[in-house]
This record gives structure tokens, sequence and C-alpha cells, in this order.
């Protein structure tokens, strides 16, 4: 794909054995991925002449992944998702952005986000935006900064839109992987008694806790865990938990999330792309739940299971 004035290239190089792994996370984003892999240039070759010697002097030892993304949308959720889901395999990325100046960046990327509906009442308003509300409007204003989760990314939306649908008035919420806080704002305002969200990354954790703040929500508590590792038990066990993570973490989830559950407790599973829903699925029936809904959008799913 030709890189023109009508795309952004979002540009991620990784050492050269993460290559396949990388590949396969960046094709979340999307699957038209232009990948710049050098280690297979024969140095030897009898045609070495016709060769750029850029190409020969190329680092064999680590490869790229583009994708390419319209400059009507913006890359901020993007590299968001990207970033989250390449710490939780453990790979070290360098992301590029070209076609946008990047000492501008810190402000620009605000110029995407605008007041998003979801579901029949959740209204996701950005902080510097003004918005009038409707009289039924249940508004959520969110300043993410560089943490995932503003509403516009397909997961982040199937979770609310279930969310609304599933929170009943004083449920215990579990969230893990909160990124921004968007899910545990969102269920706090739809009547959850108490919301307690986690994240591996320091960076979100912190992020979250301000977006918590501004949201006039005091039942919600943010703190740093390792997937399960530190998520506190005290209070009970969670009538509500949502993972909008991505399908390989859910998987390693399964064995352990239904000890943090209630009998009949739901859990909301999202960061699925569609082709692998029927595998994750069939872990989580195996692990004591059954399937009440399966919600789908653009590609990626949010899959409604009860302990």
């Amino acid at each position: 794909m030709e890189q023109t004035k009508e795309w952004t290239q979002l540009r991620v190089t990784v050492k050269l054995e993460m290559l396949e792994t990388a590949s396969a996370i960046m094709s979340m984003i999307d699957n038209n991925l232009m990948i710049e892999d050098y280690s297979d240039i024969d140095l030897k070759s009898v045609y070495g002449d016709l060769i750029d010697e850029s190409l020969l002097n190329a680092d064999k030892t680590i490869a790229s992944i583009s994708v390419f993304i319209p400059y009507e949308k913006s890359p901020t959720d993007a590299i968001a998702f990207l970033k989250e889901r390449f710490k939780e395999s453990d790979i070290e990325a360098k992301f590029e952005l070209i076609g946008v100046n990047e000492d501008d960046w810190a402000t620009a990327w605000k110029a995407y986000y605008k007041p998003i509906r979801i579901g029949e009442h959740m209204v996701i308003v950005p902080a510097w935006e003004h918005f009038d509300a409707l009289e039924d409007d249940i508004v959520v204003r969110m300043d993410p900064g560089m943490a995932f989760g503003t509403g516009t990314h397909e997961t982040t939306r199937l979770v609310i839109e279930l969310l609304e649908k599933y929170t009943k008035k004083g449920d215990r919420m579990l969230d893990v992987g909160t990124g921004s806080g968007i899910l545990a704002i969102c269920a706090s305002k739809l009547g959850a008694g108490h919301c307690a969200a986690y994240d591996i990354d320091p960076v979100a954790v912190r992020v979250a806790r301000d977006n918590i703040a501004e949201s006039g929500q005091n039942n919600i508590t943010c703190d740093v865990s390792d997937l399960l590792k530190q998520v506190s038990l005290e209070g009970g066990q969670y009538d509500l938990v949502t993972a909008n993570i991505v399908a390989d973490i859910i998987i390693r989830l399964a064995p352990d999330i239904g000890e943090y559950m209630k009998n009949g407790a739901t859990l909301i599973a999202s960061g699925i792309i569609s082709e692998r829903k029927d595998e994750v699925l069939e872990v989580l029936l195996a692990h004591n739940f059954k399937l009440i809904e399966i919600l789908e959008d653009n590609g990626w799913c949010a899959i409604v299971i009860q302990k």
C-alpha cells in the first residue's frame, strides 16, 4: 500500500524474533500490513550490486510493521491499544507516526475526538468539549491522554453498550486492564455500588485515577495489578467483571477469573477479533461459565458469560 497525503503511517519496529507475534497484534488494527524485514537479503548474491546500499546496510536484527490510518481518523487509540498488547506480550517496540508533526501531536490528537453516543443513554464526551446533554443522557467526560479507552474503538463501545444492559444497582464491579478507566466510570454512573479498576501499566493507572477524580464518582478504586495477581477480594467477590484486553490474555484469565466472581455473576470479555471468537468461547465454557450473548462490530466481538 502506498502512503499518500490521505494516510498516516503508523510504523512499529521490533526485534526480528518478535516479528510474527508483533504482526499478529498489528493485524488487529488492520489486515493490510507493510513489513520491512531485511534479514533474508543475501549479501553474497551476484545481484548484490543491484540492491540499494541502504538495504544492504540495514540492521538485520530488527523488523518494522506498518499500518496506514486515514487522516480523518485518530491514530491515538490504535497506538494506545498496541502499546498495551505489546506490553502484555513482553515485546519491546518503537512507535513512529509518519506524516504527522510529532512535536504538535501532544495537543493535535484532541481534534479527532467529539462526543459519541453509545447504547441508549451513554455519551462519552472529551473533557475539553462543550456538550449540551439531553434529559436522559448519562455523560462520561474523558481525557484519555495516551491510555486506551475513549469510546471510539469498537471494543470499548461494545463493552459500554453491554454495561448499560447488565449493570445492576449496587453491583460490585471489577475492571481488569482498565486503560483510561472509562469502563469503571460508566459502570459507576449506571448504578454499580463499588468499582475496582486495575491495570498493569502505572501510567494508565495514573490517567485512570485522574479521570475518576474528574468524574466525581467516589466509589471507584484504581490500582496496579499484573492481571489478577494484586486484585483485592476485600468486600467479597464481584457481581460484574469486564476484561477488554485481547484473546490470548482472556484465555489466560479463564481458569482463575471465576474465583473473583459470585455465583450468577456476569463477565463481559472483549478485545477479541471475530476470527478468535469460537476459540475464546470454548475455553470460557470449559471453566464453569455459560454463554449469555455475543455482540459484534466491524470484526471485533464481546462475549457475555455467566458463572
